[in-house]
């Protein structure tokens, strides 16, 4: 068994400039794909809620499903370093309820971290857990808990405002403890001077090449029953489209009497049969 990614290897990756290849990914045969495929981190996002859920965002997402889901994750991922979202107004209840989750997701979810939404409004809770010994991702740029007040997908940080909060956020989550932080659809160049100015890695999505690393979801990246479609996402497999044809046509053969054939169907001793047809007219007569 190859050895399991330690926080250790994931600094390393930083200053040796070698890229960390994140995936999200949802339950036991995605963790266990891409674990197989070498990935050094696997987030169980809360993005669950629309990926595999089938809601409209990430709000409806109970503790509980992240707990359900990062406990399959946990069970495919042998190697790969494994975090797992806090959901939605988890991080900003106070210290106690967030230290409760969290440790809920290491204890019984088998998460080796947590990853929160937010800024510095969020500082308390990410010292704590910290201090607490629990290992804690950072989240800044379009941040989907707030999508409703944010009022949308879209790119974060273009102004001189913005980015100049975005990036004081960054520093501030480092300071507090954080050991990696996401950066989501913010400008490549913005993305890269907080990458250059951190000491943690930095984890892009739809944040350019001049991130630490990169993450994408297991279901975009392989087109399977997504309906997403952004800017950032690059489809390397269209899983869905072969999933979808290979169910089409066993509806088809099933219609057909094709299937089963003889190839799939288990016999028996004719002798046996033979009897059962006799016993069977006696009782018919």
């Amino acid at each position: 068994m190859k050895q399991k990614i330690t926080l250790t290897d994931l600094q390393k990756k930083k200053q040796e400039r070698t890229p960390i290849v994140m995936v999200t990914a949802y339950d036991y045969p995605s963790a266990r794909l891409a674990d197989e495929a070498g990935v050094d981190m696997i987030l169980v996002g809360d993005s669950l809620g629309m990926v595999v859920l089938g809601y409209e965002s990430t709000v409806p997402v109970t503790l509980e499903d992240m707990l359900h889901h990062t406990k399959a994750v946990t069970r495919g991922a042998k190697r790969a370093f494994v975090v797992a979202d806090l959901p939605f107004l988890t991080a900003h209840l106070g210290v106690e309820p967030t230290l409760k989750a969290a440790g809920r997701l290491m204890q019984e979810g088998l998460a080796q971290g947590v990853k929160m939404e937010g800024g510095k409004e969020i500082l308390p809770q990410v010292r704590a857990c910290v201090q607490a010994g629990i290992p804690v991702v950072g989240h800044l740029g379009l941040l989907p808990q707030s999508i409703h007040q944010i009022g949308g997908y879209r790119v974060q940080g273009k102004e001189l405002a913005s980015a100049e909060k975005l990036l004081e956020d960054a520093k501030a989550l480092e300071e507090a403890g954080v050991f990696a932080l996401v950066l989501e659809c913010v400008p490549g160049p913005l993305a890269s001077l907080v990458s250059e100015t951190l000491s943690i890695p930095t984890i892009g999505i739809g944040a350019g090449v001049g991130c630490d690393g990169q993450v994408l979801v297991f279901h975009d990246l392989l087109q399977y029953a997504s309906g997403l479609t952004p800017k950032f996402v690059k489809a390397y497999a269209e899983v869905g489209a072969t999933i979808r044809n290979a169910i089409a046509s066993y509806a088809q053969e099933v219609r057909e009497r094709k299937f089963p054939g003889p190839e799939h169907t288990f016999s028996m001793d004719e002798s046996v049969l033979r009897q059962l047809r006799h016993r069977r007219s006696k009782i018919g007569s």
